[in-house]
């Protein structure tokens, strides 16, 4: 017998399906939106972590409850010690992180090479049931019953330096059908913080700062004028120098001690910093003494940085923290290089170039002081 309410009842089953359906995406995208914002503030703490210890901190501490995992473990290639041992005298307590690993080489990771001889790309994660024969040197201190892992290479312009090692006790969390997108972004992010601050603490153990001032010190300003020498000479471009002298330097030491004279120093370097550019460098070679390398700058463009420099710091009085205000003026000397000659040995190149800037400010010592002085 025919029902005549059964198409309306048809029509409601499929409505009240349809609306399970979109109740289900909505909650689904609220979730979603929430995991995003959280991970966006996992990027943000750590793109903010200023040294190893702090990034390293932030990892094992943030990651694993934004990301609902139940160990989170980072391994780094460290063939010859050295972030271990420049971290060491840093003060790094590496008993605090008990999840970081270092391997001696990049096949420790795990990671399959390319089948080809010629490389064809960077490795990729790799997920999947955890199997404690091959991954437990990746997972030390691990949970009890942990079933599903994700080895996710760390790389840096597809050099792998490490692998984040991330477990669950769901065995369907991380299998091999998985996409990996997500923790690939992820993984890069880290990977990228992980070498700025790691470059940033290899800069200080080597002493290539002045822990005075902060700026480079005489043997990073050496080094780097080797290195942009030569590269001027391969594209024709000009290097100039900067030699700042602090006028009087004695009388500020002798009338506001050493600490006012530290102050004077910082201030100063600061002050020189804020007119460079970041392909510029700025360095103190000892005393009163500032060396700044201009990149892609002629005598005309490295003299008018130099006036403002000295603008800067003698148009405004410098603020003591003891309340004195006092009078500060450098004087400068500037040259640029001018000998492409290939046979000439870079280093007589570097010190020439020097001391014709060193000339120049003696010349404006000798003029009077408070002005630049270029170099002909």
């Amino acid at each position: 017998m025919h029902d005549p309410g059964a198409p309306a009842r048809d029509v409601e089953a499929e409505n009240e399906s349809l609306r399970a359906r979109l109740d289900y995406l909505v909650e689904q995208a609220e979730r979603n939106h929430e995991i995003m914002c959280r991970h966006q503030a996992f990027d943000l703490e750590i793109v903010g972590s200023d040294s190893f210890q702090a990034l390293i901190g932030t990892i094992f501490s943030s990651l694993p409850a934004i990301a609902g995992l139940d160990i989170v473990t980072l391994s780094l290639v460290d063939e010859d010690a050295d972030i271990r041992t420049v971290m060491d005298k840093l003060g790094v307590d590496f008993n605090a992180f008990p999840h970081l690993i270092f391997v001696d080489a990049v096949a420790a990771l795990g990671f399959v090479p390319s089948r080809s001889e010629v490389f064809t790309g960077p490795p990729k994660p790799m997920l999947g049931p955890y199997h404690p024969a091959g991954h437990q040197p990746m997972f030390p201190n691990q949970p009890p019953g942990l079933q599903s892992i994700a080895l996710v290479p760390l790389l840096r312009n597809k050099r792998l330096i490490g692998s984040l090692n991330l477990g669950s006790l769901d065995d369907t969390r991380f299998t091999p059908a998985m996409a990996t997108d997500f923790i690939e972004h992820m993984a890069s992010i880290i990977a990228i913080c992980l070498e700025n601050v790691i470059s940033n603490e290899m800069l200080k153990y080597i002493g290539l700062t002045d822990s005075l001032t902060g700026v480079y010190n005489r043997r990073y300003i050496d080094r780097r004028l080797l290195e942009e020498i030569g590269r001027a000479r391969r594209q024709a471009y000009r290097i100039s120098c900067l030699y700042i002298d602090i006028d009087h330097f004695k009388q500020v030491n002798d009338s506001s001690g050493h600490q006012g004279g530290d102050e004077v120093l910082r201030e100063v370097a600061a002050r020189i910093k804020a007119e460079l550019r970041l392909s510029d460098a700025l360095g103190r070679f000892g005393g009163e003494e500032f060396v700044v390398l201009l990149i892609d700058a002629n005598l005309d463009s490295a003299t008018q940085v130099a006036q403002r420099i000295l603008q800067s710091i003698a148009g405004t009085p410098f603020t003591l923290s003891s309340g004195e205000r006092l009078a500060v003026s450098v004087s400068i000397g500037v040259a640029t290089l001018d000998d492409f000659e290939r046979d000439h040995a870079i280093e007589g190149v570097a010190q020439a170039l020097v001391a014709h800037a060193d000339t120049a400010l003696y010349k404006a010592k000798e003029g009077g002081r408070n002005r630049v002085v270029s170099f002909t």
